[in-house]
């Protein structure tokens, strides 16, 4: 049963084959397992490479089983089409397009299975990719915010520095008054007199005025504090938004992108070892002497072929004999006396006709 299995996978006429040798059976088993295996690799390659797509294993499987048909038919279609020649060259020209197809299959199927084995350093690529990419995304985000930040820290600043400016002044105005009533400045007497109490005056204004200036500046300060968190919130928001589109960077892209930085040897490998499995079959008839089953096939081809090219020629005869037939006989027709005579009266009573008939109507319009 598994002997007809893979006799049928490999595209060969079961019934001109069972009257063939084990040996040449043995080898149309052997290329069916390979069109067979093949199309299992390529199941498992396109259900994993779908999975890393859809996270979604029925979708990926079922995508995979339809992928795993196709490539199936393919190979299939491509064992069963390469005839045996007399020349290798002429076997080997048949041949190119469907090696040429192999190649491409072979590409698309080890490329999924090459992720997969090489899943722990794609993932250590992945992660270094994940993480400047947040680093990146937080500068970004900070740049939107930094203008109304640095505006923000701006007037805080200047509103601070009118506070201590004030201060200052307030602090020399004390200075001063202090040092009038000791008489080491100003008018060099000692005691409380007019020109201290002007003096004392004035600072109280100036400290009057620095607690105005402090309380209201003291506000816009708490305020523009405020705004400050708010702002610091919306970037941290942001940043969080935006931090799953980064998480996300895992894609079947993405992987055959980190796949392409590492080492190309071992990747190499891989996509050769496919390759060579894909074209197995191929290369297995190409290589292989004419069997016995290529004889019967080609006995088979070219009988048909005879068959087909008889049938044609003998239409063809059958169409150049009825047309000589056919030429000869109105010939005799023509020669014939009273059928000419038949014809030379009916054309006379024609001629008769019409000419009465554009007679009378020539009347019409006199």
């Amino acid at each position: 049963m598994l002997q007809s299995f893979f006799i049928l996978c490999s595209g060969a006429d079961k019934n001109l084959l069972s009257g063939c040798s084990e040996g040449e059976k043995t080898k149309y088993v052997g290329i069916g397992a390979t069109v067979f295996f093949t199309a299992i690799m390529a199941f498992i390659a396109s259900s994993y490479a779908l999975y890393t797509v859809f996270d979604n294993p029925f979708i990926a499987m079922g995508f995979g089983i339809v992928w795993g048909l196709l490539i199936f038919n393919l190979d299939r279609f491509i064992v069963s089409t390469i005839r045996k020649r007399d020349r290798f060259s002429s076997e080997f020209l048949q041949a190119s397009p469907r090696i040429i197809l192999a190649i491409i299959i072979a590409i698309v199927i080890s490329k999924p299975l090459e992720i997969k084995i090489f899943e722990k350093e794609i993932n250590t690529v992945l992660l270094k990719e994940k993480n400047a990419l947040s680093l990146n995304n937080k500068k970004e985000v900070a740049n939107y915010f930094q203008s109304d930040l640095d505006k923000n820290k701006s007037d805080i600043d200047s509103l601070k520095s009118e506070i201590v400016k004030k201060e200052k002044e307030v602090n020399s105005l004390y200075e001063t008054y202090i040092t009038e009533a000791e008489g080491t400045k100003g008018t060099m007497k000692l005691g409380k007199g007019p020109v201290f109490k002007e003096k004392i005056a004035k600072h109280d204004l100036a400290k009057k005025e620095l607690d105005s200036l402090r309380k209201s500046n003291l506000a816009i300060i708490k305020e523009k504090e405020k705004k400050v968190k708010t702002l610091q919130a919306d970037l941290d928001k942001k940043v969080t938004e935006t931090q799953p589109f980064i998480d996300a960077f895992d894609g079947l892209m993405a992987r055959i992108n980190a796949l392409n930085k590492l080492p190309l040897l071992p990747s190499l490998f891989i996509m050769l070892l496919f390759l060579a499995i894909e074209t197995s079959p191929i290369i297995a008839k190409l290589l292989s002497p004419k069997g016995e089953y290529d004889f019967k096939l080609e006995d088979i081809e070219t009988a048909l072929q005879a068959t087909l090219s008889q049938d044609k020629y003998q239409r063809e005869l059958l169409i150049k004999t009825s047309a000589s037939m056919y030429d000869k006989v109105y010939e005799d027709i023509a020669q014939d006396k009273k059928l000419y005579d038949l014809q030379r009266r009916k054309a006379t009573e024609l001629l008769e006709l019409q000419a009465n008939g554009f007679l009378e109507k020539q009347k019409s319009f006199l």
